[in-house]
Formats: structure tokens, sequence, C-alpha cells
């Protein structure tokens, strides 16, 4: 007996020591899988970075900190900061009060086309900011559908409805773009929480709104709180939708940062507001991190099958239509008003008006002209291959950097190392796309790295905006792998790659495929960084349709309407795979 319990003794060390090596091993692998995406970040992200705001700073005669302290101190900055702040926080507030009642209708009903609603919902999310800017120039713009019908039936010369250039235009547009985020993290969330839970507080004597107010908004809470953070960082960082449907009377940080840089080359000053924006938004993606690991932490969640109830009686039924009339009449006809107008003529009218002569398709054939005969026009059909060629590139890139740091997110979700660097991969997103393509230029220009003049530069500055989209598709489907799977695998034989190529990549392949389309789609309208380090002779869309709508005429106009009504198919074909592929998941984005 002694002996064996000596025996025992001896041995109870090893499986402490077993746990401590299988520790260690698991964050070896896990520092191994983050090797590639930080290298990554590091080189195309934080060195231009630095390198910018290092010789910002550089040319300030009084000192480093002059520039830091006059900017703050000054009252632009105020103007600015506060301003930003406050279109944001608006434009929060109003997305909310739009996206909550049709994601409780998304969450709790069961209906004919609720897939398809789904789908056109995700639309304008994926829309580059050019086009929403044509779109609504199309719908409410001085030549659009509204004024142009309201100046022929009342007899104006001047169009009555001032839409462009105006506060309601900024956050009609933010609204637009934002509307699928309620829809999404707060839905899907929604969808999943137990009935019987408010039906117990009912049973227990409650009301619909003392059961909605205090059970089911405490339980949405978290899911509510990510959204408005998620939806408040992208009106923080707007730059497309101030500059272009808000006009010179208005400008956030990054519109600020975009004026100091290019029109009066005042690096330490825009290096300073870069600081700022940089700041409060590694504050705010921190904060949607530890809002999102909430929602994905284990509770009583149901399956939307059987959350899911029919709309009856027909007043429910009635709310329901009007509540969806009104989603796709506000998402649905700013699009519908490009594409229409892309395929009618105008004319000149009597005291200065503009009067529909027709269909025509006259706007698509002028793609293919040089009208004023230039030598060094390109034409917007190369403008197309060019963004097509950008697209595929940085889809193999966003893969590749992408699926490391989605696999090691989802591997321990709970670990420091993962909780310090999941942040850190949505600073891209709220960085102002000038300083980034301003560091580009002045930092990759050594070898190894001289790449100001290469091509490449485009699709990588498109990377860095589309990873964070694609390590938010890939995590929720690779932690959906029971770890049982691998564990099997390597019971009977396999190694961690093969366990890798032959377990989780196959049971992932639609979370690749909706990565690799969010990918595809991104890069296709990005505007801010390419207008900088873009070749001339290699324009992307985007491009194109800037330089037309800064150009006066009926033909550049059409033009215009032309190229973004190409860019909305692409860009909606793609939204319609992502919901086509998409596993459903609750908590991420």
């Amino acid at each position: 007996m002694d002996r064996d319990r000596s025996a025992l003794a001896s041995a109870s060390p090893a499986p402490a020591s077993a746990g401590d090596a299988a520790r260690r091993s698991g964050l070896i692998s896990l520092a191994w899988l983050w090797i590639l995406p930080l290298t990554f970040l590091a080189v195309f992200y934080l060195y231009p970075l630095a390198s910018i705001l290092r010789l910002s700073f550089a040319r300030a005669e009084a000192g480093a900190l002059a520039p830091l302290l006059e900017t703050i101190t000054s009252p632009l900055a105020a103007k600015v900061v506060g301003f930003t702040f406050y279109q944001a926080t608006l434009s929060t507030l109003l997305t909310l009060l739009v996206g909550l009642p049709g994601a409780y209708l998304l969450a709790r009903y069961r209906f004919r086309g609720k897939s398809l609603l789904r789908a056109l919902t995700g639309v304008p999310f994926v829309m580059p900011t050019l086009v929403v800017a044509a779109a609504f120039n199309a719908l409410l713009g001085p030549r659009g559908w509204v004024n142009l019908a309201l100046m022929e039936l009342l007899g104006l010369s001047a169009p009555p409805i001032q839409f462009t250039n105006t506060l309601g235009a900024i956050l009609v547009a933010h609204v637009f773009y934002n509307t699928t985020i309620v829809l999404r993290l707060v839905g899907d969330f929604w969808a999943h929480l137990d009935p019987h839970l408010t039906g117990a507080a009912r049973t227990l004597g409650a009301g619909p709104w003392r059961a909605l107010r205090e059970v089911t908004l405490p339980l949405l809470s978290p899911a509510i709180a990510a959204a408005s953070l998620l939806v408040f960082l992208f009106d923080f960082t707007s730059f497309g939708v101030i500059l272009i449907l808000g006009g010179p009377k208005f400008a956030t940080l990054e519109v600020e940062i975009y004026y100091q840089t290019v029109s009066l080359f005042n690096l330490p000053v825009a290096a300073t507001l870069a600081l700022i924006q940089l700041l409060f938004t590694f504050l705010l993606t921190a904060l949607y991190t530890r809002l999102t690991l909430r929602i994905s932490r284990p509770m009583r969640l149901r399956a939307a099958s059987f959350t899911e109830r029919p709309l009856v009686p027909w007043r429910r039924r009635f709310t329901a239509s009007l509540l969806i009339l009104l989603l796709v009449v506000f998402l649905l006809t700013p699009l519908l008003a490009l594409a229409a107008r892309s395929f009618t003529r105008f004319g000149p009218a009597p005291r200065g008006q503009e009067v529909r002569q027709g269909f025509t398709l006259e706007n698509y054939s002028q793609l293919s002209e040089d009208p004023q005969g230039s030598l060094f026009y390109v034409p917007p059909t190369a403008a197309i291959r060019n963004s097509l060629a950008y697209a595929s590139l940085t889809v193999l890139l966003a893969l590749g950097v992408g699926l490391p740091a989605a696999y090691a997110l989802a591997r321990d979700s709970g670990s420091r190392l993962n909780r310090l660097l999941d942040p850190l991969l949505m600073l891209p997103l709220g960085t102002s796309a000038v300083t980034l393509g301003l560091g580009f230029i002045v930092a990759l220009d050594q070898p190894p790295l001289d790449l100001r003049a290469s091509p490449i530069l485009v699709p990588i500055a498109h990377t860095l905006v589309a990873f964070p989209f694609v390590v938010r598709s890939l995590t929720p489907a690779l932690r959906s792998i029971h770890p049982r799977l691998r564990q099997a695998a390597a019971t009977l034989g396999a190694n961690p790659r093969q366990a890798l190529l032959f377990i989780d990549l196959p049971l992932v392949g639609r979370a690749l495929l909706v990565a690799a389309v969010f990918a595809f789609t991104i890069s296709m309208g990005e505007f801010g960084a390419t207008a900088l380090i873009a070749r001339p002779e290699f324009p992307t869309v985007p491009l194109a349709i800037y330089r037309y709508l800064s150009r006066p005429g009926a033909i550049n106009f059409g033009q215009a309407m032309a190229l973004s009504t190409i860019l909305m198919v692409i860009t909606g074909a793609g939204m319609l795979g992502i919901e086509r592929f998409r596993i459903a998941e609750v908590g991420e984005f």
C-alpha cells in the first residue's frame, strides 16, 4: 500500500507539467499565427503612420510639441472636434430610431420575402461613397428627379429643394449607410433571445412595455451598445459623405485633415488632428471589442426558427407591411433613382430648366469615347479593368493576412494577447485615409520597400481597409468548429497543418467566400486613400466618377451616373452573395 502511495505521489506532478507544456505550446502556436498579420500592420500601417507624424512634427520650428499644443488649444480644433462628435452622435441616434423597429421585425417574425428583405437592406452598407453621393444627387440634387419634377410642375426656374451642402444631407446619408448595422447586430442577437423570459415576466403580471423595459432591453443592451459604437465610429471617421454632400461649410476631423494636407500643406496641424482622431478611434474600437465579447458569452439562446412567430392578426401584419415599405423606400429609392438617371436623356428648356427627353444608352456608350481628344485621357473602361484587377489582388492579400488573425482570435478569445490585439485590427478603419496615403509616399520610398511608383500600393491600401471585415467574417465560423473534431483528427494521426487543411478550411468555406466578397466590394469602392496614391494612368472607377462629378455639363453628369450604376450593380451583387452564403452568428458583423 505504501509503495503504491509513493508511486502515486511521485507521479502526481506529471499532469501539472503536461498541462504547463500544453499551455506553453498553445501560446507559441498562437504567437506564430499573429506573426503575419502583425508584420503586415507594422510595415504598411504603423510604420507609414509614424513616418508621416515624425515628418510633420519635424517641420515645426518651435519644437515637436509646439504644433500639438497650438492645435489642441486653437478655436479650429474645438470647432472641428465639436462638429465631428455632434454629427456622429446625431447620426447614431437617428440610425437607432430607424433601425431598431426593423431589427425587431426581422428578429421576431416569420414572413414571406424575409431573406430578400435582409439582403436588400444590406446593400447600402457596401455602396461606395461616391455612388451614394451620386444617388442622392440623382434623387434630391439640383438636377435630381424630385427637383426637376417640381420645377416642371410649378414652372420654377430654380430647384425648390436645397438638399446638398446641408447638415440634413449628411445625416440622411449616414442613416442610409448604417441602418443595416443595427438590423444585423441587434436583430441577430434579438432573434436568439429566449421568448420564455419575456413570457415569464408577463405571467408574473408585467405589461408588454414593462417586460420590454425590464427584461428585453437589459438583455439587448450589449448588442445595442455595440451597434451604436460601430455606427458612431463610421460616422466619426466619415469622409466622402461630408466632403461631397456636406459641402465647404462642414468639416469633420477627416475632412479637415484632408484640407490641411492637400490645400494648405500644413502637415503639423494635419498630424495633430490625425493623432486626436486616432486616440478616439482606438478607445471606441477597444470598447466595441469588449461589448462584442459580452454578446458572444454563453447565455440561454434559442434558434431563430424557435423564436419566430407568424404575422397575425391583421393589425400586426399591416404595421409590419408599413415598416417594410418605409425601409425599402428609404434604402432603395436613391439607388433606383441613380439607375433611372443613367438611362435618361435630359436637355435644355426655357428659363434654364432641364426636361427629360426619353430613354437612352448614350451615357454608357460614351464611356469608351474621348470627346476632347486628350493624349492623357484614360477611358472609363480602363478604370473598370483597373478596379477589377486591384480588387482581385486585394482579395488574395486580405485573405492571406486575415485568415491567420481570425484563426488566432477563434482559438482563445479570452486570452490576454487576443484582447490586446483585437482592437488593433480595427484601427485602419478609423485612421485618416489621407494620412495613410501620405505615409505610404513618405515611408515607402527606399529599397526594398520603394513602392511609391508601384501600382501594388493601391491593393495594399485596400487590404488595410478590408482586413477588419475579413477577420470579422471568418472569426465566428472558426469559433463554431467543435474542438472535438480537431481532437479526433489528432487521435487519428493528423498534425496541426493537416487538421487545418482537412477539418477547418472545408468547414469555413462559406465564410471564406463571404470574406472574399467583402474584400472585393470594399476594394471596388475605396476612394480616400486611392485618390492620393493611384497613378494617373491607372485610375479606378471611384476616381473616374469623382472627375466626372467635378466637371460641369450634362454629358459629364450622365457619364458619372452610368459609371456609378455599374459600380452599384457590382457591389450590390456582392452584398446579395454575402447574404446568400453568410453563416448566421450572434454578435459579429
